[in-house]
């Protein structure tokens, strides 16, 4: 991983936005969880606590909220693509972890977390929206082998 020895986290693609749909990303900005619950939230350990109560899936909509009536063709009934809906719990969180401009310690914390398998989903998904691709593979490969997942729901 680049820069190692630093604390510092090296941030690939989009300052703004974190690489993330443009859809999904507005979305995260427009809803009212984001705007003002997640905006009370001033430090790294709030987030993480928020994490723990209010994240129980990772896809970027919450369930039963996307607009898929009339849709056609490939984006009819697809996740993730077409009017979407309300932004996820997940995502909001993981978007705010972003506005937070986490060190690398709290990133190795999220990811070797005990309390739920969530936190460190966050974690890794952080890592897979937001570190240069070259890195990718230190981060995760470690963890090919762990036994623990979040709850996966068909």
């Amino acid at each position: 991983m680049s820069s190692k020895k630093n604390n510092t986290l090296p941030l690939w693609g989009s300052q703004a936005t974190m690489n993330m749909n443009a859809m999904v990303l507005t979305n995260i900005q427009a809803s009212q969880y984001f705007k003002s619950e997640l905006f009370q939230l001033k430090t790294y350990h709030e987030v993480v606590d928020e994490i723990y109560y209010k994240v129980n899936h990772l896809e970027p909509w919450e369930r039963g909220s996307r607009r898929t009536a009339g849709q056609i063709g490939m984006c009819g009934g697809v996740r993730g693509v077409g009017a979407g809906g309300v932004a996820s719990s997940a995502f909001c969180l993981l978007f705010k972890l972003f506005t937070l401009k986490m060190t690398r310690k709290q990133l190795n914390g999220l990811i070797n977390h005990n309390d739920s398998p969530y936190i460190r989903a966050l974690g890794f998904m952080y890592i897979r929206f937001s570190q240069p691709p070259p890195d990718l593979w230190e981060w995760f490969e470690p963890y090919l082998s762990d036994p623990e997942l979040p709850g996966v729901k068909p």
